[in-house]
């Protein structure tokens, strides 16, 4: 037996084996491999020829080489980025990419990424422009603000809010507010980040709007309020009106920057309407781009102008500014806002949201004749960290439970819902014409 701490010595037989691998040159020359560029034949020979040493020393037959080396070349080149269909029923799923883009918004990528564009030039001037001057004309349409800031997320948003308006003083946030959400992101970790201080006031489930007059002081830079996102305080609970709350911050004569987080230019369920917002005396509002608008990861901060300039002038605004395709998908996006009803119909995320029940049940009697499976009630989610006590009654088709792994496996990749020793393909969230894909793919992996 070999000792204790040291790998035993390969048999006769895996010996022999091991000394009738091909070599790297030959494997490199042979089959599709020779077709290759040589650096990519060269690595994938040698990633087929390190795992075939590894099954002959565990006793297993490595296979076709030629085969091997040829699959290893073809996963290595394929994309890791994928298109996937979402059965889960949640609308915007942060793991699936978030709100599918509308046809308007993807057909002004297009117009945009094909070639060179206007992004920092002035047409009319004929020398350098700025990017931000782009949308910021649509942004004051569609909220009623004075001016408005794209920058690449919500969380940049508000991070360059406060670094812009407080760093090195105080902010005042309910302690009700400083939340978590996604991925271990956390209000308070971005107001230390921003190099402002936090100052909490009244308690997780109640805090008036006298808490807040009581903090504010010499060093008090804005006033924060902060959307609860995926989780609501109900019961025994007080939270201000942001009306309360704005005469708190216009007495104390520092702004008041209200972080939405998602954010909605139309009415769902209880999510604050950024218009509203500015109305009741916001000075600031941050919201995102591609939860409930439906458009691409973005954030965007629209407000007073002289707050927007000081954000816009601030050094970190580089690091955080959005590129040329998500400022034109955005404003593809945004362009449909102009007819709520249209934007309703085209935008995925809001089409998914209000879609009547009969219709997402149409889909799924349609998916399961096709199919297979039985046609059950299911309950969608907003997901996003939005409406988290919203319901949405939805329809989804059940199969056997190890149908979800080998779905995700599948081209293109199905992610499903596993539920009471079900896999649920959740109709709500599968567009019409996923429909048959979806079928196809189950039928193959049945």
């Amino acid at each position: 037996m070999p000792r204790a701490g040291r790998a035993a010595a390969p048999t006769y037989d895996a010996a022999v084996r091991l000394r009738d691998l091909p070599s790297v040159d030959e494997l490199v020359r042979a089959g599709p491999l020779a077709r290759l560029p040589h650096a990519a034949a060269v690595a994938a020979a040698r990633e087929a020829l390190a795992r075939a040493r590894e099954e002959i020393a565990a006793g297993r037959d490595p296979g076709d080489l030629v085969a091997r080396a040829a699959a290893v070349a073809a996963d290595r080149a394929a994309p890791r980025l994928r298109r996937a269909i979402n059965a889960t029923g949640v609308v915007l799923h942060t793991n699936l990419g978030r709100a599918p883009l509308a046809a308007a918004a993807l057909e002004r990528v297009r117009a945009v990424a094909a070639g060179y564009s206007n992004l920092e030039y002035d047409l009319e001037a004929g020398a350098r422009g700025s990017r931000h001057g782009h949308l910021a004309a649509l942004l004051r349409r569609l909220t009623g603000a004075e001016d408005a800031l794209v920058v690449n997320n919500n969380a940049a948003a508000v991070l360059l809010a406060l670094a812009a308006l407080a760093e090195g003083r105080e902010v005042v946030v309910s302690r009700g507010e400083l939340i978590e959400i996604g991925d271990g992101f956390r209000i308070p970790e971005v107001l230390a980040r921003s190099g402002a201080r936090l100052v909490e006031v009244g308690t997780t489930n109640r805090t008036r709007a006298a808490d807040y007059a009581a903090a504010v002081g010499p060093q008090t830079a804005a006033i924060l309020r902060v959307h609860q996102s995926n989780f609501r305080v109900l019961g025994f609970a007080e939270r201000p009106a942001l009306a309360a709350l704005a005469a708190v911050a216009r007495r104390a004569g520092v702004p008041l920057v209200d972080d939405l987080g998602s954010g909605s230019l139309v009415a769902l369920g209880d999510e604050p309407l950024v218009p509203e917002s500015l109305a009741a005396g916001a000075d600031l509002v941050a919201f995102s781009g591609d939860k409930l608008l439906g458009g691409p990861q973005a954030g965007v901060v629209c407000g007073r102008a002289e707050l927007v300039a000081r954000l816009r002038r601030h050094p970190l605004q580089r690091a955080l500014r959005p590129d040329k395709l998500t400022l034109a998908a955005l404003e593809g996006t945004l362009l449909l806002y102009a007819d709520p009803e249209r934007a309703t119909a085209e935008i995925p995320a809001l089409r998914m949201l209000r879609e009547p029940l009969e219709r997402v049940r149409a889909r799924a009697e349609r998916l399961a004749a096709l199919a297979g499976g039985e046609v059950v009630e299911s309950s969608a989610r907003a997901g996003g960290g939005a409406l988290p006590l919203l319901d949405l009654r939805s329809a989804a088709v059940a199969f056997e439970e190890a149908l979800a792994a080998r779905l995700r496996l599948a081209e293109p990749p199905v992610v499903a819902l596993l539920r009471d020793g079900c896999t649920l393909l959740d109709c709500r969230t599968i567009a019409d014409d996923e429909v048959e894909q979806v079928a196809a793919a189950v039928r193959a992996c049945r």
